[in-house]
């Protein structure tokens, strides 16, 4: 498996319709949305709240993906597609260590993919001059390793 197919697996590749995974993700979206908009107006442009803000959105997004029926084969390749058409080859659920493991990935995902972001809310609030890009980057960095490390060990003692 090449290093490609394998960030394409650990970060697309649970895309399903599953409404339940779907509630999950969706609660904790929220519930980090909802801290990060009762935080103070002084400490919500800081590194760890911003980090939060842009993890609620990426559980968020990934939420939705898990409500429409139309992303069951989003993250498959053609081989996994054409054994998807027949309902019993369906992939089990993960564990509930892979599953928080994934979580952990897909938060962390929201700072390292969505830190552009930041760069508008530079341009709508002009004294907000430099805000923290590199911080948040590296903590979702962090974060989608750490995520890699739980699977990991997760899964060799399973083994």
């Amino acid at each position: 498996m090449s290093l490609r197919e394998y960030v394409f697996d650990n970060l697309a590749g649970d895309l399903e319709y599953h409404p339940r995974r779907a509630v999950i993700y969706l609660g904790l979206a929220v519930a980090a949305l909802c801290f990060w908009f009762l935080l103070t107006d002084d400490t919500k442009f800081t590194i760890v709240p911003l980090v939060i803000a842009l993890g609620s959105l990426a559980l968020l997004l990934k939420g939705v993906f898990f409500l429409r029926k139309v992303s069951e084969g989003l993250g498959l390749s053609v081989h996994d597609l054409a054994k998807l058409s027949d309902s019993s080859n369906r992939k089990p659920l993960p564990s509930v260590a892979s599953q928080t493991a994934q979580i952990v990935q897909d938060f962390g995902a929201g700072g390292l993919l969505l830190w552009p972001i930041l760069n508008i809310g530079k341009d709508l609030d002009h004294s907000w001059d430099n805000p923290p890009r590199l911080g948040v980057i590296l903590i979702g960095a962090t974060l989608i390793s750490m995520g890699w490390w739980i699977r990991h060990f997760t899964s060799a003692r399973s083994v």
